[in-house]
């Protein structure tokens, strides 16, 4: 069998990104171990209508775990059949057992059943980050509930905001998204056990005159592997599923890159309020020794763009099996599937590390909020005038032509004086004192509901992670 190092090409999967856990799934060995699961639990079942003894059963047992790949890859290599090549591998060291293995069973009875398991696996395992990292919010939300800073819409300052409650946009998005995956784990099915076309008539022969009919030898084999099976399929289970599973795996995909696209406009210099973990040795760039880029954040969003990419091949795999099965899915399926659940946990990994270990930096949200803030609070401003029965148009054009005098100022660099030529504005003065309107004009509070929006999301979150 060919042995993989450096010198040839291997993917980043294998070695640099994704956990050993989650790379541990979708390996070889587990794979196969997992279809030897298969194996058993059908010869189980069959013995319950006298087709296999309780010797050969324990012999399939005792070497379940016994994965040899390469002599796997050497039948492989004289009979090009994958699957084929494991039953006989698994058939040399059973010698009493080995002419029962897959007794009955087309490959797909097998593949299939052995895909369902690692999917819920491998689901369980990005819900279980999907939790950490809501948690990691969650600390920041609880945190930062009462703190206002500025918001923007079309990336222009905009009203006030507090830093919670931007981390709470995100945190609620990745709570419907854990949503998404339990349900999409709830529903993951086998094929079960129906056979070359997926109507079980080999079962049904096999097992004719036995007391038991096909569909109950399938649902022995089923409880034994601890899944649901559709009560329909082709030589294949409908790859609708897989594109279930991609979309889950996508959606998730979509908040951690928006967070992390924000985060890399929050990090710019000219706003500058937050900043990913940087090491004390950590090198920004080989050309410019000043730079701390947010590499992780960038990395999060190269990753799950690709993740996002992936789900038209699910959609075509799901559109194109053509009649009771074709292999155009095949090949992608051993690429697709793996790499999706690997760049999606990559990025909880990366993001759940930046959330924990990332700056905010207040000087810098402070010093947004002196040169725009004001501009903000002027809105509160207008209301009151209009509550004390001034002319809401009138007030809308002074208020409107006095902004864009103080904006011009900031823009060359001068302090925020808006408040100052409100303050002076007679027309403003008719209705209310000086006093009256700095107070008004005092942007720090102006963030509405802001912390109590924050502290519902954060409750709800705690509800789902079992924290209240």
């Amino acid at each position: 069998m060919t042995q993989f190092d450096h010198s040839t090409f291997i993917s980043p999967f294998t070695w640099r990104y994704g956990s050993q856990e989650m790379r541990g799934i979708f390996s070889e060995r587990h794979k196969r171990i997992l279809l030897r699961r298969v194996w058993i639990a059908l010869a189980r079942a069959e013995a319950k209508a006298g087709l296999v003894t309780q010797e050969q059963i324990d012999e399939l047992e005792e070497h379940g775990q016994d994965i040899d790949i390469e002599r796997a890859g050497q039948i492989e290599a004289e009979i090009r059949h994958d699957l084929m090549a494991e039953i006989r591998t698994y058939a040399e060291q059973c010698p009493k057992a080995g002419a029962i293995i897959h007794l009955g069973a087309t490959s797909m009875d097998v593949l299939d059943n052995m895909d369902a398991i690692r999917l819920k696996e491998a689901l369980s395992l990005i819900i279980d980050e999907t939790k950490s990292l809501l948690a990691a919010f969650l600390g920041k939300m609880e945190s930062w509930a009462d703190v206002p800073c500025m918001a923007f819409t079309h990336l222009q300052p905009a009203e006030i905001t507090t830093v919670g409650y931007r981390f709470s946009q995100s945190a609620q998005d990745l709570l419907e998204d854990l949503d998404d995956l339990e349900r999409t784990l709830a529903s993951i099915r086998g094929k079960g056990m129906k056979g070359a076309v997926g109507t079980g008539a080999s079962y049904k022969e096999l097992v004719k005159d036995r007391g038991m009919s096909a569909m109950e030898l399938e649902k022995a084999v089923m409880d034994e592997l601890g899944l649901e099976c559709f009560d329909a399929a082709t030589q294949i289970y409908t790859r609708k599923q897989d594109l279930r599973v991609i979309q889950a795996l996508s959606g998730l995909c979509c908040t951690m890159y928006r967070f992390a696209a924000d985060f890399r406009i929050m990090m710019s210099p000219p706003i500058g309020e937050w900043s990913e973990p940087f090491g004390s040795r950590q090198v920004g760039s080989s050309a410019m020794p000043f730079k701390r880029n947010p590499i992780n954040c960038e990395k999060v969003d190269s990753l799950t763009r690709y993740v996002s990419s992936l789900y038209m091949i699910a959609w075509q795999n799901g559109a194109t099996t053509f009649l009771e099965r074709t292999l155009d899915d095949s090949a992608n399926r051993r690429i697709m599937i793996p790499e999706a659940f690997l760049a999606t946990e990559e990025a909880l990994l990366t993001l759940k590390r930046v959330v924990e270990g990332m700056s905010i930096h207040e000087g810098a949200v402070q010093r947004m909020m002196d040169s725009y803030g004001m501009f903000s609070a002027s809105e509160r401003l207008l209301m009151e005038l209009g509550r004390r029965g001034a002319d809401r148009q009138e007030m809308h054009e002074v208020i409107r032509q006095e902004s864009l005098r103080a904006w011009g100022e900031v823009q060359s660099g001068q302090p925020n004086r808006l408040a100052e030529h409100l303050m002076e504005d007679r027309r403003i003065r008719d209705y209310m004192s000086r006093d009256e309107i700095a107070a008004l004009m005092e942007a720090d509070s102006y963030v509405g509901d802001a912390p109590e929006r924050t502290r519902i999301v954060a409750a709800r979150i705690r509800q789902a992670l079992g924290l209240t």
